[in-house]
């Protein structure tokens, strides 16, 4: 890992609070965003250090896989911060390079060679910022623009002070391209069910090759790439006449929806992962079986028979096609992780509705009297002001919460632990008058809750001595 990682991401978060002085915004907005970055430059160096410690632990097998992670956590985070600084100077227009044409495979079309770049727009557009900022300093070194927003190792810390500097933000799970957090939930029941489709790809890898196509964004509005790859999975009008399906029986094939997409996914991706084992049968290719699968996802399956392998020798497969294969292969952990919590759960109806709003503030900071029924507020939640948030909003207002963890309480019935359902509410931290902290069950033995003081939203498993109420 090259450089500084934590001293890095200190120096984005302090130019990204001189960014927030020079705007209109609310002196409180202001205030939070100086209290971050003041916080971010007091902890810079003991983090670094316990990174440095952790990195150091690991063989080196394992070292370079995290490196690797951090690596590709960095892309994230970069553009997640870019918005945030001055803007650079431009860069000289390159000639385009006329793509290579695909060697046609019955049964496994190509998708889209040209991923989607389309960026969500930021709520904070460059031009609001000052332009007179050519650097930053931080632990007595200077770090120029270039250096900030050219880094490749930051961590997932950076995640939760941007989401203070700027709470209004859509949510995003660093490391993975601005990927909200919450909309994974609708895809899950979708994503295990590709996943069972056969031995060779499973749930997590199409998960994070959703989150690297197209980010989770569905419905008509989903961008369009510029080769003309539509929807969530990013699918090419004929690949898509080949695959798509109507997988949740509503009568319509909708390569914009979740279900149709994601099955077609899984279907496309185990044509091509039994083809790869054909071909490796028979000695034309070489390499390991799902990283050529994924390759043929993005430059289609004649691409990797037509270089034995691995698709190389052109500046789409070595720019564009292998990245996308290392970059799904590191973040599979991240989304299994992310699965875990829901696995063998349904997270259908009212309590799922109710936490996937939770969700979609993973990784903002507790904050102590913090969030009501109509978001964070402060820079972030407590643990009631999350569960008042997210069960008004997924009973569409029907259920109005009582602001504190001890009057929750009151509300809706005691039901056995053991027979909670996503959305129920956990009760825990008892003391005479009552319970001082309240979280939302996902399922599978686990909930998201905002923990406390220090901490940030987060899915943990339940704790002991945990009691249940129903309130949805």
């Amino acid at each position: 890992m090259a450089g500084d990682p934590i001293a890095v991401i200190v120096a984005v978060i302090v130019s990204a609070a001189g960014a927030v002085a020079a705007t209109d915004l609310p002196p409180q907005v202001k205030d939070g965003a100086n209290s971050v970055a003041a916080a971010a430059e007091d902890t810079g160096r003991p983090l670094q250090k316990q990174l440095d410690d952790l990195l150091g632990t690991l063989p080196a097998p394992a070292a370079d896989v995290a490196h690797t992670a951090l690596d590709n956590a960095a892309t994230a985070v970069e553009d997640a911060a870019e918005p945030m600084l001055p803007p650079k100077p431009a860069e000289p227009a390159k000639p385009e390079t006329a793509p290579v044409a695909d060697v046609p495979v019955p049964g496994a079309a190509a998708i889209s060679t040209t991923p989607d770049t389309t960026a969500t727009p930021s709520a904070f557009a460059p031009s609001a910022f000052p332009t007179n900022a050519g650097s930053v300093q931080f632990g007595g070194l200077t770090y120029s623009l270039g250096q900030i927003t050219n880094q490749t190792a930051f961590m997932p810390a950076a995640e939760a002070l941007r989401r203070a500097l700027f709470p209004g933000l859509p949510a995003t799970f660093t490391g993975v391209s601005l990927s909200p957090i919450g909309a994974i939930t609708a895809f899950v029941p979708w994503l295990t069910r590709a996943g069972s489709i056969c031995s060779g790809v499973k749930a997590p890898t199409i998960a994070a090759l959703y989150a690297a196509e197209n980010g989770f964004r569905h419905g008509p509005t989903s961008p369009v790439s510029v080769s003309g790859a539509r929807g969530p999975g990013q699918f090419m009008p004929a690949t898509w006449r080949t695959y798509g399906k109507d997988a949740d029986g509503d009568g319509v094939v909708d390569i914009n929806g979740i279900a149709d997409s994601v099955m077609a996914s899984g279907n496309l991706l185990c044509d091509i992962n039994s083809q790869v084992e054909k071909w490796k049968s028979a000695g034309l290719v070489k390499g390991d079986s799902l990283d050529l699968t994924i390759a043929g996802y993005n430059a289609g399956a004649g691409a990797v028979l037509k270089s034995g392998g691995m698709p190389s020798g052109t500046p789409d497969y070595e720019n564009q096609t292998k990245p996308y294969v290392a970059k799904i292969r590191a973040t599979e952990m991240q989304f299994a992780a992310i699965l875990t919590p829901f696995a063998g759960t349904d997270i259908a109806g009212i309590g799922g509705r109710a936490v996937q709003l939770a969700m979609d503030y993973l990784g903002l900071p507790y904050v102590w009297g913090g969030g009501n029924i109509n978001g964070p507020s402060g820079g972030g939640f407590d643990c009631s002001g999350l569960t008042s948030y997210a069960v008004y909003k997924g009973s569409g207002g029907a259920v109005t919460l009582p602001r504190t963890s001890e009057t929750q309480w009151g509300v809706g019935t005691e039901i056995p632990l053991s027979t909670a359902q996503p959305g129920d509410l956990l009760f825990g931290n008892w003391q005479a008058g009552g319970p001082g902290h309240v979280a939302i069950y996902i399922g599978n033995g686990q909930m998201v809750h905002a923990p406390t003081t220090g901490d940030v939203v987060r899915v943990a498993p339940v704790f002991d001595g945990m009691k249940a109420r129903r309130v949805l």
